[in-house]
């Protein structure tokens, strides 16, 4: 399988630090297909919003995207480039 450049873009309501530990968690994991991450908290919504560019084989990343995708109060949507 061809390796792809991509974001996930998650969105996390605030509130449960277990949540954030997790998705810490899950990001380490994969740390070897992550280019770059920012995050940004929101307080006036109660959010925080996280983007993660990565690039690697197309199955990682969406193991992923749907590992995050399952915690509770996450948000995930991952949009990959065409071949690049």
């Amino acid at each position: 399988m061809n390796e792809k450049l991509g974001i996930i873009a998650i969105i996390v309501e605030t509130g449960s630090g277990e949540t954030i530990k997790r998705i810490n968690d899950l990001l380490h994991e994969e740390r070897d297909i992550i280019v770059g991450r920012l995050g940004i908290p929101y307080p006036k919504r109660g959010l925080s919003l996280i983007s993660v560019v990565v690039d690697g084989k197309q199955d990682k990343i969406n193991a992923l995207s749907g590992k995050l995708g399952m915690l509770e109060d996450v948000t995930v949507r991952t949009t990959l480039a065409g071949d690049l």
